[in-house]
């Protein structure tokens, strides 16, 4: 079952209320998605932890219902 930006969107802002989140379907098929995650929680962690940090919002759904997710994660300016 694939998942909707939407979605993939407010698990993020969930767990991130503070984020700015992009998300874009790359293939329109709903399983291969690109998203940009601009956060202030971010700040002085490692690029692996913040993607660690999305990776946990979306609640294990990562490899199931959704296949990939091109991540880009950011403080803001």
């Amino acid at each position: 079952m694939a998942m909707s930006a939407a979605d993939i969107e407010a698990l993020i802002k969930t767990a991130l209320p503070d984020a700015k989140v992009t998300v874009e379907d790359l293939a329109g098929d709903g399983d291969h998605y690109a998203a940009t995650v601009i956060s202030e929680r971010f700040r002085g962690l490692s690029r692996v932890r913040q993607h660690q940090m999305v990776y946990g919002a979306l609640q294990g759904r990562m490899g199931d219902t959704l296949h990939a997710l091109a991540l880009q994660t950011s403080v803001p300016d």
